[in-house]
């Protein structure tokens, strides 16, 4: 038995239709790809951040010290330390397995500078309900320019798989 094949390409000849959809998909790609810039200067969700290189001994200093500055109590069964950085712009947080550290809190309506780094493998950072995500990764200090303008609590997740309790790791901060 014979296996037809036919002379022809199978764009050659297009039909009219065809033309049409393969034209409006080509100018509906060229505008999404401009879009990406668009909304990239027009858009107001691109978070205001800078990532550094800093060992992660060297984060883990800064942190301690921050800890130990402004410490006003511990949490849970881990002893997880409640920081008050009474009006301190700089604010830190640490990504470990399987916790944030610490408890924060923080004012209403002041800008705070929140460095975010791992000292252990890579974490993902969720602020709800907020809706700030990021990839945290250890040897970067990531700085979020951050103003709570809403009091109540924001829970800080881990969204991206850092081990086997990455299920038990979430946080909070406390806005006053």
């Amino acid at each position: 038995m014979a296996i037809y094949s036919p002379e022809r390409n199978w764009w050659k000849p297009l039909g009219r239709e065809e033309k049409l959809w393969v034209s409006i998909a080509a100018v509906w790609c060229v505008f999404m790809f401009f879009m990406l810039f668009g909304w990239y200067y027009l858009g107001t969700q691109n978070l205001p951040t800078v990532a550094r290189r800093v060992t992660t001994a060297q984060y883990k200093t800064l942190a301690d010290a921050f800890v130990t500055k402004y410490k006003v109590g511990e949490e849970g069964a881990t002893k997880v330390p409640v920081v008050d950085s009474k009006g301190d712009p700089e604010i830190y947080l640490v990504a470990q397995k399987w916790q944030w550290v610490p408890i924060l809190i923080l004012e209403s309506g002041k800008k705070y500078n929140l460095h975010i780094s791992s000292i252990d493998v890579q974490h993902g950072f969720s602020l709800q309900p907020i809706n700030i995500n990021l990839q945290i990764l250890p040897g970067y200090d990531f700085i979020v320019e951050f103003t709570p303008t809403t009091k109540g609590e924001y829970s800080l997740i881990c969204n991206e798989f850092c081990s086997i309790g990455h299920h038990l790791m979430t946080g909070r901060i406390v806005v006053k």
